[in-house]
């Protein structure tokens, strides 16, 4: 009687591995954070009216070129953010997974910095240690309970989804040096804008 061996050639798996919510959320986060930028780029200011500062409301409504020109871009990298998060669910090639890790570990730091200042503002205000700007008093809550926490949400989960990919034992060590130098880049950036007011 002959034996016969069949050994199978391993695939890579096709779909998500375990634990890719993280990613998965990422993904969602950064589609549903999309709809609104291409809604207000039409000119459509539903849902902005009320949580949104007038100047930029006004801008919106009288579809002024370069704002609107802004609207698609961000709208866009939002949806560039939801393809990175769908990426961090799989193990990909050295240099891809260098390149989603980088801007992984940037989206991170910059979304949690961004809405955790919408938070602390927030609250400065609500409590009295801070004056609101004019015609912004009535958006403090909106910044505070809506688009502070909205943001550091999807710093979280992109810090999730970052964390997780380079968990992976292995991971090379550039690809997670690489997330340290995205995470990096992005505080100081964030630094530079707070201290010059810019951005």
């Amino acid at each position: 009687m002959i034996e016969r061996y069949v050994h199978a050639v391993p695939r890579r798996p096709s779909g998500p591995g375990p634990g890719a919510g993280p990613g998965i959320a990422a993904a969602v986060w950064g589609i549903l954070f999309a709809v609104p930028s291409f809604v207000w780029a039409t000119g459509c200011t539903f849902g902005a009216r009320t949580t949104v500062s007038p100047s930029l409301v006004e801008l919106a409504r009288d579809r002024v070129t370069w704002f609107v020109a802004v609207l698609w871009v961000t709208g866009f990298l939002k949806l560039f953010g939801a393809l990175l998060g769908i990426g961090l669910t799989r193990r990909r090639g050295p240099g891809t997974s260098r390149l989603m890790v980088f801007c992984g570990g940037g989206a991170a730091v910059l979304l949690v910095w961004h809405g955790g200042l919408f938070v602390l503002d927030g609250v400065l205000v609500e409590t009295g240690a801070l004056s609101a700007a004019p015609g912004l008093a009535d958006l403090t809550l909106w910044y505070l309970c809506l688009w502070g926490p909205w943001f550091v949400a999807g710093g979280l989960t992109f810090g999730a989804a970052t964390a997780r990919y380079v968990r992976h034992r292995d991971t090379p060590r550039e690809v997670r040096l690489s997330g340290a130098a995205g995470a990096l880049g992005a505080l100081l950036l964030s630094l530079a804008s707070t201290v010059t007011g810019i951005g």
